[in-house]
């Protein structure tokens, strides 16, 4: 399963979690990110969440309206081992989106 995030939202989310403003340029900056948010969230460490073997990030630019007005969007492909349900799987990853969303 992937979703897309915006990197400004990554940004958002480290700063309000760990209090650090960080950069985040390409696939690399956004992994390490992501696992500090995993990291300090636990969303995938619950009890009946699901074991999530790995994600996996790729990049893209989204434009707005020109070729200078752009956001970087993230995104990320979830790894979960085998016998891990759909729903399940749904659950974790909307809880995910859902707090990229408060922030």
């Amino acid at each position: 399963m992937k979703i897309k995030v915006e990197s400004e939202k990554i940004i958002k989310a480290v700063k309000k979690l760990d209090g650090i403003e960080i950069v985040v340029e390409n696939p690399n900056d956004a992994r390490e990110a992501i696992n500090l948010i995993l990291g300090k969230t636990a969303i995938f460490e619950r009890e009946g969440s699901g074991r999530l073997k790995d994600f996996n990030v790729t990049a893209f630019q989204q434009y707005e309206t020109s070729a200078v007005d752009y956001k970087m969007i993230f995104l990320l492909e979830f790894l979960f081992e085998e016998d891990v349900s759909l729903d399940t799987k749904v659950t974790v990853i909307k809880e995910l989106q859902e707090f990229f969303e408060k922030v």
